[in-house]
């Protein structure tokens, strides 16, 4: 039983607060209401505990206090409904059948405390107050968790643009929940970066984020990296292995590149989705994961879904919530800040006194179409802080097709301003001039995936000859 009932009588009573008391006695119900009534509680009766069950239904209850016997519902199960209903709620058993056991299974199912008949009105007080002191400090450490999780700063996310506020505030809204999220952009833009924030604002901050490029695995090792395998599943499989979704449990599961998942696994996804079960590859004994996936890819999913590329189900029960984060160019301001976090960062890895960078460098720096995006970014910075043999990154230490940027990518005849677009398809064909087509080494260069150049050859029609 507790046993300091005032060391924390400092804390006010923030409203009248509602007690219900639940005992199929008349007279041993009027004299409780009444005792507790005097104490400055609002009290309500229930005579039964399917009475009880109704009231728990209609309004909110600071405590109850429940007799054990009772008709078809006892206490153990008023216990069982109050949890359930307002799981905040603190509830006390009284009774008259006094035994260990039962003390031993109110206590573990949940209840605040459990009293014996015949018991001494003080110390009915006693425990009342205790068990609703109890309560008041869960709900202000409940709204001190909530506080903090709402002015919580954002991790890792860099950038003073409405795109990027607009991405701050959608994750702070959307990070406390369990619905899943689908994460849009280019590559390079910092899809995982997003899902990280989104992970560490959420309720399952304490476990494990899990990230899994779906594009970078055959079918069946993708299969055995997510799912796991029994022993003797093939031939090597001489211990069991758990699979990435197992890995996590209780965690976040962000899968990149959603959009070149295999149909098939598709389909074995949407099964761990759905039943919160998955079967291990050799696997007869469903394993069961509770883990939140958010998924990301560059792809249009809803034009694959509509046609057969994608599984319609599937993309609907990823895309609850979708976060579209823009490429680099259309938020430039941002680029000043970024530049100089990842000259900070690496400059320290590389232990080099290096602190700022030369004007003309920012210029041309905001000038450039970044078809990397932030990725490119940073693979830009850190070449300049390994060749820098100063304090300051000069022009000199950036690569050669964003030195001559203003000479031989951005240069146009007429006074008309390029569209985006065009400028990211002028530059394309002039990187792979200088390398003299090859998709590879152009692809190094400007800082993306051969498969993301192709891509990008392919919405312009380049053609080769």
């Amino acid at each position: 039983m507790p046993t300091q009932s005032t060391d924390f009588e400092d804390l006010n009573k923030p409203h009248k607060e509602t007690l219900l008391v639940v005992e199929d006695e008349d007279l041993a119900r009027r004299n409780l209401i009444h005792i507790l009534t005097r104490e400055g509680y609002d009290v309500i009766g229930a005579e039964s505990g399917e009475k009880a069950v109704a009231l728990l239904k209609q309004r909110p209850f600071d405590l109850v206090i429940t007799d054990f016997k009772m008709g078809r519902v006892d206490g153990l199960q008023v216990l069982e409904k109050s949890k359930a209903l307002q799981p905040m709620v603190e509830v006390i058993i009284i009774t008259g059948y006094a035994t260990v056991d039962l003390a031993v299974k109110s206590m573990k199912d949940g209840a605040f405390y459990y009293i014996a008949k015949p018991y001494k009105i003080d110390q009915v007080r006693k425990v009342v107050s205790e068990a609703l002191i109890k309560r008041r400090l869960r709900l202000e450490n409940q709204r001190l968790r909530e506080e903090l999780q709402r002015n919580r700063p954002m991790p890792a996310l860099i950038g003073k643009s409405p795109a990027m506020e607009k991405i701050r505030e959608t994750i702070r809204q959307v990070a406390p929940s369990d619905t899943n999220i689908l994460i849009l952009g280019e590559s390079g833009t910092g899809k995982e970066v997003v899902a990280k924030a989104i992970h560490l604002l959420s309720n399952r901050q304490s476990k494990r984020f899990v990230a899994f490029n779906c594009g970078s695995f055959t079918e069946e090792l993708m299969a055995n990296e997510l799912f796991g395998h029994e022993k003797g599943a093939f031939t090597g499989a001489d211990r069991e292995h758990a699979g990435l979704f197992e890995v996590a449990n209780g965690g976040t599961v962000f899968l990149d590149e959603i959009g070149d998942m295999p149909l098939t696994m598709q389909i074995k996804l949407l099964r761990v989705m759905q039943e919160r079960e998955l079967l291990r590859v050799g696997g007869v004994n469903p394993v069961e994961v509770n883990v939140r996936f958010l998924a990301a890819t560059h792809r249009d999913l809803h034009e694959d879904a509509r046609s057969g590329q994608f599984r319609q189900d599937l993309y609907y029960r990823l895309n609850v919530i979708t976060i579209h984060i823009p490429p680099l160019t259309e938020r430039r301001e941002d680029i000043p800040l970024l530049a100089q976090r990842f000259l900070a960062r690496i400059a320290g890895e590389m232990q080099k006194e290096i602190h700022t960078m030369d004007a003309e460098v920012l210029d041309l720096l905001d000038q450039y179409s970044w078809p990397g995006n932030v990725r490119e970014l940073e693979n830009v910075v850190e070449r300049a802080v390994a060749l820098a043999t100063t304090s300051t990154i000069g022009v000199q230490q950036l690569p050669d097709h964003i030195r001559n940027l203003t000479i031989e990518t951005y240069r146009r005849s007429g006074d008309s301003i390029p569209t985006l677009e065009e400028q990211e398809k002028h530059y394309i064909e002039w990187v792979l001039k200088k390398t003299d087509g090859n998709k590879t080494q152009a692809a190094k260069i400007m800082g993306i995936d051969r498969v993301s150049l192709w891509r990008k050859l392919k919405r312009y029609g380049y053609n080769e000859n």
